[in-house]
């Protein structure tokens, strides 16, 4: 495994206003699991790109070798013909085409122009055996879940004679039961002599599976590590990544201490939803819970547990069908049928999905930050645009938002940024209640960091925070309490000096609650 199956050598790249990669060195051994760190902005997924060739020879300055020999890769289809294969973090799927006609898809099986779907099929079925799917491939992408079709797109490089994959943030939207699988298929192709890449935050899977780990930096080399060598921890790589130890993960938080500080904001009682197709299945089931103002609640539950339902019902009823139960603000009954309703009662929801539902990729800052507060720059129906401006450089000053201009393309920030701009969008609208959907997911630790110091902030200062995390750390590191659910419902309450990683995850895998131990940490 000494034999450098990749050399990447002095790598620079430039985009208008930005130098995204400068003199970056990389080197990769023949069936190494090798990791890509560093905060978002650092260059990662740039680097990837220009070595499967969708930045092509030419747009960069350096040389890449692989197996010894120089490559100049004009597109992604060259880089594939030598055994190089990306898989982005967004996957690139047909959702109603079949398993088997993504996997070949660009690359059919067809004999004088006409597609063979005998050996299409065929073919099909014997990777995906390889990659561990059990679904037949004439079964539509569509119909089956994320971590599935992820597995699709690793089949898909197989049946390209893969010989170097490349995994930009594979695990970030699956389960943990998918993840484990999906890491564990990248140790099994290690032993068959593939060599892989993988982009990743989560420390503690990449410390699971990689045999090296390359640091970046502000689009430089910082160091690489061997696991050989004892050098490889969650410390050292953080350390590396962001230029300096973080003692503490979490920020101290000044406790609120206003005259309504202990006052219940927000109480959701008996609030029952179902599903909005399955009209006869509940996705939230009764539930009851409640956050007093300073305070950080927490939300935890495994995957379908329905916490992001519980949020979106309860946000201007965004999600679900024959909703039920109250919502109570100060102790009076609000309605909260519509967002604009729930906006107007101080409710921000920010949402899980930022690409989909937080932002406007195809606009810039400035208009993305005063979106749920319009009437705030407006006069007589016209939009002030010095006023605008002005809100949202402030805000890019205050959150760190690293952007040349309010007026740079929120689709060309990296995830961190992004997530700074979507909390600065709720917080311009000056809410009371805050629910955050997973604030942090699919960004780097100094960024993460960054937005639990902004959340301590609005506690501090009295307001009311819904914290809904998979990531049970982050949970037990923020919050005062934490509730939990499992199937819909409300399983546990479990306040800060009470709650573990392992009680957590009892009551998370609860079949029925356990009105006892539920009550236990009220």
């Amino acid at each position: 495994m000494d034999r450098p199956v990749l050399e990447m050598r002095s790598i620079s790249k430039t985009f208008p206003g930005v130098k995204a990669l400068s003199d970056v060195t990389l080197s990769v051994a023949q069936g190494e699991v090798h990791a890509i760190c560093g905060e978002n902005g650092a260059g990662k997924s740039t680097l990837m790109k220009v070595l499967s060739g969708v930045y092509p020879h030419g747009s960069y300055e350096g040389d890449i070798l692989f197996e010894g020999e120089p490559c100049e890769f004009k597109d992604t289809t060259a880089s594939e013909s030598r055994g190089i294969v990306i898989i982005h973090q967004e996957l690139a799927l047909v959702p109603y085409l079949s398993i088997a006609e993504n996997i070949f898809l660009g690359n059919e099986k067809s004999h004088r122009g006409v597609i063979s779907w005998n050996e299409t099929l065929t073919h099909a079925k014997a990777l995906l055996k390889r990659v561990g799917l059990p679904d037949l491939p004439t079964t539509r992408v569509v119909d089956i879940g994320v971590g599935k079709q992820q597995l699709v797109e690793i089949a898909k490089a197989l049946s390209k004679e893969v010989k170097l994959l490349i995994l930009d943030e594979p695990t970030a939207a699956l389960n943990d039961e998918d993840s484990a699988k999906l890491l564990d298929l990248i140790l099994e192709f290690k032993e068959h002599g593939i060599s892989c890449i993988i982009i990743s935050h989560k420390l503690n899977e990449i410390t699971r599976v990689a045999d090296s780990v390359t640091i970046l930096r502000d689009g430089k080399t910082i160091e690489t590590l061997k696991v050989s060598g004892g050098e490889l921890n969650e410390d050292r790589i953080i350390r590396g990544m962001v230029g300096r130890d973080l003692e503490h993960r979490f920020p101290e938080r000044e406790p609120y201490t206003g005259e309504n500080a202990g006052d219940v904001a927000l109480s959701v009682e008996d609030w029952t939803v179902h599903h909005p197709i399955d009209q006869q299945r509940k996705v939230v089931d009764g539930v009851s819970v409640n956050v007093r103002r300073g305070e950080i609640v927490g939300l935890a539950g495994l995957m379908g547990a329905g916490r992001t339902e519980l949020a979106m019902s309860v946000f201007g009823r965004s999600y679900g069908r024959n909703i039920s139960g109250k919502v109570v603000k100060d102790g009076q009954e609000i309605r909260t049928r519509t967002v604009p309703e729930a906006i107007g009662h101080g409710i921000a929801y920010v949402t899980e999905d930022r690409k989909h539902y937080g932002l406007n990729l195809i606009d810039n800052i400035n208009r993305n930050i005063s979106l749920a507060a319009l009437e705030k720059v407006t006069r007589r129906g016209v939009i002030n645009a010095h006023e605008e401006s002005k809100v949202a450089e402030s805000f890019r000053k205050s959150m760190n938002i690293k952007a040349p201009t309010v007026f740079e393309g929120v689709g060309k920030l990296s995830g961190g940024n992004q997530q700074k701009v979507v909390l600065s969008k709720w917080i311009f609208s000056e809410p009371e209640i805050l629910i955050l959907d997973e604030p942090t997911r699919g960004i780097d630790i100094g960024a993460k960091y960054e937005i639990y110091t902004v959340i301590n902030k609005l506690a501090a200062e009295g307001k009311a925070v819904v914290f809904i995390s998979s990531e049970l750390p982050e949970l037990l590191g923020m919050c005062d309490r934490i509730y939990t659910m499992s199937a819909g419902r409300l399983t546990g309450e479990i306040t800060r000096q009470d709650a573990t990683q392992e009680l957590l995850m009892r009551h998370m895998t609860m079949d029925r609650p356990n009105h006892e131990e539920a009550g236990a940490g009220a």
